[in-house]
Order: C-alpha cells, then structure tokens, then sequence
C-alpha cells in the first residue's frame, strides 16, 4: 500500500496529466520539448515535520516541485498560459480529493535558456507546498 505522501504526489501528477502540456515525474529533462509544453513532477522535500503526541501526528509541509518549460515563437505567451493551468489546477481542489490538508503553488521565477540552433526555452520551477499529516514518518 503508497504512503501518505506517494499518494499525494501521485494524485498531484494525475491532476497535472489533464493539462494540455507533457506531464512526466521524476524523469530527466528530453531532448525535444514537445509542442505544448512540458511539465515535470519533483517529488521534493517534506523538511522537518511538526510533531502531535495524543494521537502521535507529523504535520508535513512538503515542497515539491514542477519544472514548467516551453518552447518556440511565442513563448511567453505558452509560458503564461501554461502556469495559470497550473494555478487553475491547484485551486480547483485544495486538498486533492481530501488527501491534503492544503495544497498551496507559489509564483514560477522564469528564464530564457538559448538553444543552439533551435528556438529559446522559457522555463521555470514552480513550487509546490503540500501540507499532510501521517502516523509515521516512513509510512
């Protein structure tokens, strides 16, 4: 059975798979970025949890990661479009269907990457702050 956590990652990337963008997880970055766009899921970090005794609780603030990058003319404007999917993605359901307490996407600080014989790259991490709870740290 998924921990707590793989099961919110999981239903993170699932929610990012019905965008019109490449949703891949945890894989390297391609050779070619494909026509809409391209989405990658960084597990992340879940840092250092508060602690509840009665019941024994970790209340985590897991920051994972979404690497957004798109390429082409009109760039900016696919780069635009594509991270207010994301926002729209994380505010339609908060809580991903009750496995988070809170799911929170802080704003993308983009770059312009040159490719050598090929259009830029606009390209982006967007974090994203999962808040959970678990019986076990490992579980």
């Amino acid at each position: 059975m998924p921990t707590p956590r793989e099961t919110i990652l999981t239903a993170l990337h699932a929610r990012l798979l019905a965008l019109p963008a490449t949703a891949l997880r945890g894989e390297v970055l391609p050779e070619r970025v494909p026509t809409g766009g391209l989405l990658i899921l960084r597990d992340g970090e879940p840092g250092e949890p508060e602690v509840t005794l009665s019941p024994l609780r970790y209340h985590y603030q897991h920051r994972a990661e979404i690497e957004a990058v798109v390429q082409g003319a009109d760039r900016d404007v696919a780069f635009d479009t594509l991270t207010a999917g994301i926002g729209e993605t994380v505010t339609a359901d908060r809580t991903l269907g009750g496995l988070c307490d809170w799911v929170e996407a802080e704003a993308p600080r983009p770059l312009d990457l040159p490719v050598e014989g090929a259009a830029p790259l606009k390209a982006a991490v967007i974090p994203v702050v999962l808040h959970y709870s678990t019986a076990d740290p490992l579980g």
